[in-house]
């Protein structure tokens, strides 16, 4: 069978596809801008194949997706320039190409919520001027991918990464000692996704390309307030850790990156993703206790 080309191999996404299409017998061709660092000898390991290409150069995609059967498309912002166009640029150079290569699948990742932010309550006001580039191109993406005429697309849009606590984290900007430092209020509920799931949602769509035509996939693993996030933490480290209710000034002062001041969103919006929608396709998910027994106990000391 033809490979899938997946972007983003060296990260988590598009790393937890790898290695699910792996499992699952697929061929995996890895998109790498450099096959000689340590990430991308890790995924040759793993029996991965690997080409090099720059989601920023057109011209280097299409020797990478000949004779590919589908795509994994994942595209990260550069976090010096937030407001910035590389994560449109990336992700509409990938689609595009794609296209122009007559791959018939494109299984794209974006963001819960996406597309659905304009009806949020106060967007309309411009309350939420913080969010608008963010959700803005990750919608702008899904349309392209909609609109690009191939024959079996997918959209997963996964919602609070349980990645996030996983030290060195920004939510533990002192480490685990140091405790949980959000504007994220203790009964805030959290969409909360393994990436892993991610992994396992876009290989069953590689899997079964008419199923999951069209669909575009609100995915959570399980959802759980940030105070019962918090107990979980607790358990899997084995120390105290509340669920902090601070103001954005408060945060801040305690060592919270800027960006983080977006969680606002978190609490009077939040995402709609939801897991019962990946268990209606069959999709195996995680929950938030075995994800943290099975990372959290090696970082315990982070």
């Amino acid at each position: 069978m033809s490979p899938v080309l997946v972007t983003g191999a060296t990260g988590k996404q598009g790393g937890a596809t790898a290695r699910a299409l792996l499992a699952a017998g697929a061929e995996v061709r890895a998109l790498v801008r450099d096959p000689g660092t340590e990430r991308a000898e890790a995924v040759r390991a793993l029996g991965a194949e690997l080409v090099t290409g720059d989601l920023y150069d057109p011209g280097s995609l299409a020797p990478a997706l000949e004779g590919v059967r589908g795509v994994f498309s994942v595209q990260l912002p550069d976090m010096t320039d937030l407001d910035g166009d590389s994560e449109w640029v990336q992700g509409r150079n990938l689609v595009d190409a794609a296209r122009d290569a007559g791959v018939p699948q494109f299984v794209h990742t974006s963001v819960s919520g996406a597309g659905q932010h304009r009806t949020a309550p106060g967007w309309k006001e411009g309350r939420w001027k913080s969010m608008e580039h963010y959700l803005e191109t990750k919608t702008a993406i899904q349309d392209r991918v909609r609109e690009a005429g191939f024959a079996h697309w997918t959209v997963l849009e996964p919602g609070f990464f349980m990645e996030n606590f996983l030290p060195p984290s920004f939510l533990l900007p002192h480490g685990v000692g140091g405790g949980i430092v959000t504007i994220i209020k203790p009964d805030t509920e959290l969409a909360l996704v393994a990436v892993d799931d991610i992994g396992a949602a876009a290989a069953a769509a590689f899997a079964d390309p008419a199923r999951f035509d069209g669909v575009e996939l609100e995915l959570a693993s399980e959802r759980r307030t940030m105070a019962a996030v918090a107990e979980v933490l607790s358990r899997a480290f084995g120390t105290d850790l509340t669920a902090p209710d601070l103001t954005a000034e408060e945060a801040l002062a305690a060592g919270a990156p800027a960006f983080t001041l977006r969680h606002e969103w978190q609490n009077a919006i939040g995402h709609p993703a939801d897991p019962k929608f990946a268990r209606d396709l069959g999709i195996p998910l995680t929950s938030f206790a075995d994800w943290a027994s099975a990372h959290l106990p090696h970082a315990a000391t982070a």
